[in-house]
């Protein structure tokens, strides 16, 4: 028989039995399977649980709301009305009036070809640190 095969064979079965080995020795001393299952579904009737992809247990909110929800509906559509609301996709709302210029397109544009004759301009790609 070759050696390659029996080497294998040997290493196969020395791994088989370390892992049982290995998956007695981490089991709990003194508590069976149903205790650790009756302990979690105590602790899950009680609330004692961390949820699924949380980290620290999160306490439960206090207080309640004490409007309906009706009345909640009515606060945000007046809302919406006066325009205190965001549109979905919209950031932080913008100052409308800064927005506007006192010049008018053409004198931007030959502003611009100016600058760029005189060699003002930064190039595409090289802001200055800070500026972006």
């Amino acid at each position: 028989m070759n050696f390659k095969i029996v080497g294998s064979v040997i290493a196969a079965v020395a791994a088989l039995v370390a892992q049982g080995a290995f998956a007695q020795a981490s089991a709990p001393a003194g508590k069976a399977r149903a205790d650790v299952k009756a302990e979690t579904a105590a602790a899950s009737k009680k609330g004692e649980l961390t949820k699924a992809g949380e980290g620290m247990p999160q306490e439960k909110a206090a207080a309640k709301s004490t409007k309906t929800r009706a009345e909640r509906k009515a606060e945000t559509a007046e809302s919406v009305k006066k325009g205190d609301v965001l549109k979905a996709g919209e950031g932080m709302p913008q100052d409308k009036t800064a927005a506007k210029s006192t010049k008018a397109r053409a004198d931007v544009k030959a502003e611009t070809a100016d600058a760029a004759k005189k060699g003002q301009l930064i190039p595409p790609g090289e802001a200055p640190a800070g500026k972006k």
